[in-house]
């Protein structure tokens, strides 16, 4: 026979699952004694958190419902923190996020679904070759960074097999930094891109984000994968996303940290509107004031200021044309 909650359950204070019951008490928890810790990663429904440097594990209490709780979410736990074999905290409540990655899993499909919270950079993590790059997902992850608010960073791996000029010269209108790398190569110039960060590692299987991580946070012990010769394609080695701490801290000794996510196969952007991708540009979103009503600044649309612009020589043609084809990405695949 399973036990009833005690008062020191905050299920005692929830109502029962059965319509039309009312709940046990009318006092409510305030959770005074309620700690705080981050979310780092989520398996199966528990949940594993930092508090004050101590790795615990948790479930989320009843009374938060559906509400999801994700990689990086800030929260308030009850219960036993100690972090000792067997020991397992509540999840009370989730602070506000500063931010939210998230994609739907087909273009028009309307549920979105949270990948990271609280994230402050994208690392778009694309090999130059083994596999071959493909402009359809880096150009998604770039309109769902613009989206959420993210700094992106592209992250050019094994450019020991390829000349990193061709991909760069794609974006280089767009102003989005890079940092290239190869296998045993430095990397230092990538670890002064993420100091001050939460860096979100983004990428599709076989790309190299968990040897990155591996080689920035030598006890990560991320398992890496090959990549199949017939479809030249990586295999999933990630299964859920880690956010871990980077070994050194920045300069005003704050802690960075990395996020490294499975191997991305599909990337909807349903929840994306190219009202918000311009804002992303605000040189480009200033000379669309005069843009009719309703206008998505696409190049078929008619009389859009972009276009004026071009023609003013007020708008670099290739700026433009760069943000047209994240536009476009929303409906392009990213095979």
């Amino acid at each position: 026979m399973s036990r009833g909650y005690s008062e020191q359950d905050v299920e005692h204070y929830d109502r029962p699952r059965r319509r039309g019951t009312r709940p046990r008490t009318k006092e409510r928890p305030s959770f005074d004694d309620a700690v705080e810790g981050v979310v780092v990663t989520v398996d199966r429904g528990r949940f594993t958190l930092l508090v004050a440097g101590i790795q615990v594990w948790a479930v989320k209490a009843r009374p938060l419902g559906r509400k999801g709780v994700v990689v990086g979410d800030r929260v308030r736990v009850v219960g036993d923190v100690s972090g000792v074999d067997g020991a397992l905290a509540r999840i009370v409540a989730v602070e506000p996020r500063a931010t939210i990655l998230r994609r739907t899993a087909d273009d028009d499909d309307p549920i979105e679904r949270v990948i990271v919270a609280n994230a402050t950079q994208l690392v778009v993590v694309t090999a130059l070759a083994d596999p071959e790059p493909r402009h359809g997902l880096i150009d998604r992850a770039l309109v769902a960074a613009y989206d959420a608010g993210l700094s992106p960073l592209l992250c050019l791996t094994k450019a020991d097999l390829a000349d990193p000029e061709t991909l760069l010269s794609t974006y280089r209108a767009l102003g989005v930094p890079w940092v290239v790398t190869q296998r045993g190569g430095d990397l230092s110039a990538l670890r002064e891109r993420l100091t001050g960060h939460a860096s979100v590692l983004l990428g599709h299987s076989g790309v190299g984000k968990s040897t990155l991580v591996n080689a920035l946070v030598p006890d990560a012990h991320r398992e890496t994968g090959v990549v199949n010769a017939v479809t030249g394609r990586g295999r999933h080695t990630s299964t859920s996303a880690l956010m871990l701490a980077l070994p050194d801290p920045g300069p005003d000794g704050e802690t960075s940290w990395i996020i490294d996510t499975p191997g991305i196969r599909s990337f909807g952007l349903a929840h994306v509107e190219p009202e918000h991708l311009i804002e992303a540009f605000p040189d480009l979103d200033e000379m669309t004031e005069e843009c009719p009503r309703g206008c998505t600044h696409a190049a078929d649309e008619p009389e859009c200021g972009l276009d004026e612009a071009v023609e003013r020589g007020d708008a670099d043609p290739e700026r433009v044309a760069s943000f047209r084809r994240l536009l476009d990405a929303r409906s392009v695949s990213p095979y």
